[in-house]
């Protein structure tokens, strides 16, 4: 939109900057595609906003709910949402600076307070939340739990297992390795620890390095669950400074003894996540992940 008018004259009336000007109540002055279902809209005043389009019904409502309830816990930079629509979610934009270990020490300190300000239980979601929720284009359901192992394998673990043997991504002869770290998991998972609000799907590109020194999280699938869920999903593609985000977590919040032996069980739910979506390959390391936390 270059000015409300002129915008929905030129982009139609269910665009991004179209969308922006209904949830903000302020005319807009420019629409910047910035690739997939993301758009950069400029309002008057000079205040740029994100435009976010969710094709899956109640993707921009949970989507909404879960940056509300990381940033009820006042501990990490998360951006400000300014409403939502049944397709559209707009928030406040967030200039990208470049990676620091100061930035990712403070991160640490702020992702273990994230973790402590807790959760009513395993796969609680946030308030406003939906029990039919997402985790990038997956669907994913927030049902409690009160014990952790039980609840992962349940409503994590298993589901994302069938529906990749069902697309053939994993096949029926495959899946012993998976099943039979779930019956593990009582004797596997560790220390019982109480349900953590957790991000949720906190791979590297959804953590940003602000121009402000500051590190701000975005596209969460916000759920209680177990702390290092969260950390193994860092591992698991890579983050920049990751050595240093993990020390300024151990001092803020140290961990459970053999935490670093546990990352692949925890990163089974993304790893099948992705197997259902983009196929063998993430089937593969499934379930290598899975022999490895047998071993």
């Amino acid at each position: 939109m270059r000015g409300a008018a002129a915008g929905r004259a030129a982009i139609g009336d269910d665009g991004p900057a179209a969308a922006a000007a209904r949830i903000t109540g302020r005319p807009v002055r420019g629409e910047h595609p910035r690739g997939g279902s993301l758009a950069e809209v400029g309002l008057d005043g000079g205040q740029s906003v994100m435009v976010k389009r969710g094709d899956e019904s109640g993707a921009a409502q949970a989507e909404a709910a879960g940056l509300r309830w990381l940033a009820e816990a006042g501990t990490v930079r998360v951006p400000k949402v300014h409403g939502h629509e049944a397709r559209w979610l707009v928030t406040d934009l967030v200039p990208q600076g470049r990676p620091s270990a100061r930035a990712a020490r403070e991160f640490g300190r702020g992702l273990a307070a994230l973790h402590a300000a807790g959760a009513p239980a395993f796969g609680a979601p946030p308030p406003g939340g939906l029990v039919e929720a997402y985790i990038g284009l997956a669907p994913m359901r927030n049902v409690t739990g009160a014990d952790w192992p039980d609840w992962y394998a349940e409503h994590r673990v298993l589901p994302y297992l069938r529906a990749a043997v069902d697309r053939g991504t994993i096949r029926p002869g495959e899946t012993a390795a998976v099943e039979r770290v779930c019956e593990r998991l009582p004797e596997l998972a560790g220390p019982a620890e109480p349900p953590a609000r957790l991000h949720g799907d906190l791979w590297s590109g959804n953590v940003l390095w602000g121009a402000d020194g500051d590190v701000w999280l975005i596209d969460p699938a916000a759920h209680g669950g177990h702390r290092e869920t969260d950390l193994a999903m860092l591992h698991l593609f890579g983050c920049p400074h990751l050595d240093e985000i993990l020390d300024g977590y151990r001092q803020a919040a140290p961990l459970a003894d053999g935490w670093t032996d546990r990352i692949g069980l925890h990163q089974l739910f993304p790893l099948l996540v992705h197997a259902v979506l983009f196929g063998r390959g993430y089937a593969e390391q499934a379930l290598t992940a899975a022999r490895r936390a047998l071993a």
